[in-house]
């Protein structure tokens, strides 16, 4: 820990990152969000078809023009192509801005992380593919690949080229570390061949509040009464037993929490040498809470808690034992299905808004 008592801090996350290891990344690739979150201390952002939708919603103005001379400049393309076009320009904007921060952090902070397509989830090579051409767009892009049967051996071949990787749709610890290995598998092979992976910076996301929204559908579904305080901890008790596990076993990849749900999902992973990434609107609140900045990583979740959810809920042990997932289970696993289906949901959202530039609607002209 770092002597902090003389320095003012601008708000509760800047304190976090300037006082301990947690470092925070910005959870869209919006300029202006991402402005306000490196002037907190931010170092890393995301982008993906849900951020681009939200980026251009918000922020039309700016993007009107780049579209319609997308649509001009290349007469062929299709709604989809441009709409992975923006994501590329959006995803390059950001990695600008933090460039400075890549550089001086060497290659562990101030990327970009950009998303695959989530339709190709179940190819691999497809998914390695559009891996390397993302690595390409600026030297400090971080590339988003999910964790379905697939997406595993994706991880490891994209790490062999050298590509730092984020691997996404991420709920449970049997996930973590099939990703840790393909990361290991990966990096001992550039080893072994003497390339470089110094300037390399794996993460590896738990969704952890996908996690605990699965649960309260499967509460509803299957009438499970339980006091609803109790869901809240679910993903906080698969981060801190994951990362834990990490620790013990010393896998060179860092893991970060997204999936914002309540202020858990970042107060209780202060104090690791970890990645929180919240959404704007989640930072706004941080910032304005009272809550103490201090090392909550090592604090166990109440096991009263951890009990009941291991008895009452099939898929919260499958999410904190090794064993509890095969690789060929993750496609199946409910909050897997869920997420690829709202992110792919979104890949058409994305395309819809590029269509109204393409085909305007004659019926509202």
């Amino acid at each position: 820990m770092h002597h902090t008592s003389a320095i003012a801090f601008k708000s509760p996350l800047h304190e976090m990152t300037q006082s301990t290891p947690t470092c925070l990344w910005n959870d869209s690739a919006s300029i202006q969000e991402l402005t306000y979150s490196m002037e907190h201390g931010a170092t890393g952002a995301t982008c993906n078809p849900v951020i681009v939708l939200g980026v251009l919603k918000k922020e039309m103005s700016q993007w009107k023009d780049r579209i319609h001379s997308l649509i001009s400049e290349r007469s062929k393309a299709t709604e989809h192509e441009i709409s992975w076009q923006l994501v590329r320009e959006i995803s390059i904007k950001g990695a600008a801005l933090l460039k400075p921060l890549f550089e001086a952090h060497h290659g562990k902070n101030g990327r970009l992380s950009i998303q695959t397509d989530p339709r190709l989830f179940r190819d691999t090579g497809a998914i390695v593919e559009q891996a390397m051409e993302f690595s390409r767009l600026a030297p400090n892009m971080i590339v988003k690949i999910p964790v379905t049967q697939a997406g595993i051996p994706a991880i490891e071949q994209a790490t062999y080229c050298g590509i730092s990787i984020n691997a996404t749709v991420c709920f449970s610890l049997p996930q973590c570390i099939a990703v840790a290995e393909a990361v290991e598998r990966g990096l001992e092979r550039r080893e072994r061949e003497g390339k470089d992976i110094d300037s390399m910076g794996p993460v590896c996301t738990i969704m952890v509040g996908r996690l605990d929204d699965w649960l309260k559908v499967v509460m509803e579904k299957d009438n499970v009464a339980i006091d609803p305080g109790y869901l809240e901890w679910a993903g906080v008790a698969v981060f801190k037993k994951t990362y834990h596990l990490f620790r013990q076993r010393g896998y060179r990849l860092r893991l970060l929490s997204a999936a914002f749900r309540n202020h858990m999902h970042w107060s209780q992973m202060i104090g690791g040498d970890v990645v929180i990434s919240p959404p704007y609107a989640w930072q706004l609140r941080f910032n304005a809470s009272d809550i103490e900045v201090r090392n909550r990583i090592d604090e166990p979740v109440n096991p009263e808690i951890v009990e009941e959810l291991t008895r009452r809920f099939a898929d919260f042990r499958r999410a904190t034992t090794e064993s509890g997932l095969t690789i060929e289970d993750f496609d199946s696993f409910g909050p897997t299905r869920r997420t690829l289906r709202q992110f792919i949901s979104a890949c058409h959202d994305l395309d819809a808004l590029v269509r109204d530039f393409l085909i305007p609607n004659p019926d509202t002209e």
